[in-house]
């Protein structure tokens, strides 16, 4: 092994929340762990797609916008001083002669753990286009107009003329979302059924009822054109499937069809994969390769729920888990974080 290569318990790929919290469970088993994540800030899609978007089912928050969730997550971490390294993807994993991994990175970096934790989320991730011809001169405006396929500002809507395409919850959450700062919003989507949580398309319905209010539904309609001049969209042409067209003037087009996953070099890592999933054992969330483990999105296993909530519980087997990796012969006594608190040692200085 050559010298001066950075050493830790853990090395965790992936700072979305569900990695973030497995700094913090790690540390209260006094792991020592580094993070890595291609993204320069932490939080995942979180951070980088839905910073201002709403989440309801965090224990003991109503309501907590996803950025401010990643805020308190690293908080939490920090008495642990995890190692960051951001803004870089793996290239590469090898185990050693003496069982621990060797983690490459794409700026040259070189670390060496015990064990390996996956929380990668969707993997390398990148939202799904529609077909439109010309759709790229219209991407990438900052002021709330064009194409987007995110919101990090809902600010920057206020007062534009919205079109929403898609029939997930991302597209009935930011219909919701928006509809008390946009000018008009029409929701589109191929069909009546929504695939959204039941409350979610009750709520957009009642919306869509109200006659002076901004939403309106174009259904059964998809998106086939895009009209304006010197980049500046001006409207959204939709169509049936028996060809009958509608004008929608706009300033931005919000197009929700999901995300594009892809493990990239994960993939050749050996694990045993299940439609673009990692298998791990429910019980510690180990991989089919002894050291590696998967928590969050990127994990599955028999009725598995991909809810925050899951990856959290995902994270803290996996550190009770690795903690006999990394401590061989140490006795773990279990305490509740009530009575132990956070260690001492770790939130000296």
């Amino acid at each position: 092994m050559a010298e001066n290569v950075p050493e830790t318990d853990v090395i965790v790929v992936g700072a979305g929340p569900v990695g973030l919290f497995a700094l913090f469970e790690l540390g209260m088993l006094k792991l020592s762990a580094a993070i890595v994540d291609a993204l320069a800030m932490p939080g995942g899609q979180c951070a980088a797609l839905y910073p201002e978007k709403p989440i309801y089912d965090i224990p003991g928050y109503p309501v907590i916008q996803a950025g401010t969730l990643v805020e308190q997550l690293v908080r939490q971490a920090e008495p642990f001083r995890p190692q960051y390294h951001l803004g870089r993807q793996v290239t590469g994993l090898q185990r050693q002669a003496d069982g621990r991994w060797l983690l490459e990175t794409s700026q040259g970096e070189r670390l060496l753990a015990t064990a390996v934790v996956i929380a990668a989320g969707a993997g390398a991730f990148g939202p799904n286009r529609p077909p439109l011809p010309q759709i790229e001169r219209y991407e990438g405006r900052e002021d709330g107009t064009g194409v987007h396929y995110l919101v990090r500002r809902r600010e920057d809507f206020r007062g534009k003329r919205l079109v929403i395409a898609g029939g997930g919850d991302s597209a009935l959450d930011w219909a919701h979302s928006l509809a008390d700062l946009a000018q008009r919003i029409y929701v589109v989507h191929r069909r009546a059924q929504f695939r959204a949580a039941p409350e979610s398309v009750a709520r957009l319905h009642a919306m869509a009822a109200d006659p002076a209010g901004p939403v309106e539904l174009v259904i059964p309609y998809q998106l086939a054109g895009l009209e304006g001049e010197d980049r500046r969209l001006q409207a959204v042409i939709v169509q049936t499937l028996e060809g009958q067209a509608r004008r929608l003037p706009a300033d931005a087009l919000l197009a929700f069809f999901g995300l594009s996953m892809n493990l990239g070099p994960i993939a050749d890592w050996g694990l045993a994969l299940e439609k673009q999933h990692i298998v791990v054992d429910p019980a510690t969330c180990e991989t089919s390769v002894p050291g590696i483990f998967a928590i969050g999105d990127i994990a599955t296993y028999p009725r598995k729920l991909k809810l925050i909530l899951s990856g959290f519980a995902e994270a803290a087997q996996a550190a009770h888990a690795i903690h006999p990796l990394c401590r061989p012969g140490e006795v773990l006594h279990w305490e509740y974080s009530t009575t132990k608190g956070v260690p001492a040692a770790a939130a000296a200085e």
